[in-house]
């Protein structure tokens, strides 16, 4: 077996460009427990997201999990498929798609787009193969995940660098560690939230709701409980609302192990009997809607705040396509790109380097 993947066919003419990958967390093809299951391996069986020791976690995952989780789940994804397919992919491939027209009328043709996912099709591999067919010589890989955690963040990292070494023409590399306290992404949920409350009326109380992770990551140094702190108090600020009116959760736990708290189910139980009347709840960790969101919080959580005596409880989609997001993150790549970037004469730059390049290498004989 080669030791370096095949590279793309060498053209002279070929224009230099800078690529930008953009990496959501993945999802199975299916809403089926055939589809889930080697999804689920895929994603359980990483030890950043699982940190247990191998020997220990392999014989639970292959001997108690994948047998019979999978039909679980698979209820749990039925109930929010789409005609087009899973939300988290809709959703994923659609910001790509408004990312590529945003930079595109600001930069021309120097710039290229896509879409991976960590876990599933399609696969960083295939980004990145796209990304140096297309002539990206510089590529910014972009997590989305605004608030940076190692069985998130890292993991994406992990899999660039894995592929990077396969590689025999490898591109100039960038990653975006982290955003959760960038003003435009800040901004971007507080419209999100404004707009439900034109919509739907003010609520009376405000949930953050988001991702948890073993309480040991923090104390371990992992920064993502700070970075969702911060998030919080920084849209809290641009709402403008007070100490008692809004809350920052976690949700998913999973195992027996103690996880960052408050735990969101636990929160809303809570709220319910403090009667906090209409309850807003809103995910910022998630920048695209998916299982997450759409059944366990805007399902699941609605039903435990309402049996539990709450009045009212509205879900706030999260960013998805909305253009407040997307101007967002065309704004934070283009300083995440800088020296990468030229004027507003790229195109043509482009061109005239293009052409430059093929004239020089029939000067000097070159068969292409």
């Amino acid at each position: 077996m080669p030791r370096f993947a095949k590279e793309p066919e060498f053209r002279h003419d070929q224009a230099s460009r800078t690529g930008i990958l953009l990496v959501n967390l993945g999802t199975p093809a299916a809403p089926t427990a055939k589809a889930i299951r080697p999804w689920l391996k895929q994603f359980l069986s990483d030890p950043r997201v699982v940190e247990i020791p191998r020997l220990i976690w392999l014989p639970i995952l292959h001997g108690f999990i994948l047998p019979f989780r999978p039909g679980k789940t698979a209820l749990k994804y039925a109930a929010i498929w789409e005609k087009e397919g899973s939300p988290l992919a809709i959703w994923t491939e659609k910001q790509a798609k408004l990312l590529k027209g945003w930079l595109g009328e600001r930069h021309g043709d120097t710039l290229r787009v896509c879409h991976a996912m960590r876990y599933g099709q399609p696969s960083i591999s295939e980004g990145i193969a796209q990304l140096k067919a297309a002539g990206c010589e510089r590529i910014l890989t972009v997590p989305l995940y605004p608030q940076y955690s190692a069985s998130t963040t890292a993991t994406v990292i992990d899999e660039v660098g894995r592929v990077f070494a396969s590689l025999r023409n490898q591109p100039a590399l960038r990653t975006v560690r982290s955003f959760h306290d960038d003003p435009g992404y800040i901004r971007a949920l507080a419209a999100q939230v404004r707009k439900h409350w034109q919509e739907n009326g003010r609520g009376d109380h405000l949930l953050m709701s988001f991702h948890g992770v073993p309480r040991y990551t923090l104390d371990k140094g992992d920064p993502y409980h700070c970075h969702c702190m911060k998030t919080g108090r920084l849209l809290a600020e641009e709402l403008g609302l007070p100490a008692d009116r809004w809350t920052v959760a976690f949700q998913s736990r999973f195992g027996k192990a103690e996880w960052l708290k408050p735990y969101t189910a636990t929160m809303l139980e809570t709220l319910s009997k403090r009667d906090a009347g209409k309850l807003d709840v809103i995910c910022p960790g998630f920048v695209a809607d998916c299982l997450e969101t759409l059944e366990e919080i805007a399902m699941e959580g609605k039903e435990t705040y309402l049996s539990s005596g709450g009045s009212e409880y509205r879900f706030i989609p999260c960013l998805n396509d909305s253009p407040e997001w997307i101007n967002a993150l065309g704004m934070m790549l283009e300083a995440e790109l800088s020296g990468w970037l030229t004027n507003g004469k790229s195109t043509e730059i482009t061109k005239n380097l293009s052409e430059q390049r093929l004239l020089l290498a029939k000067a000097m004989g070159a068969p292409k």
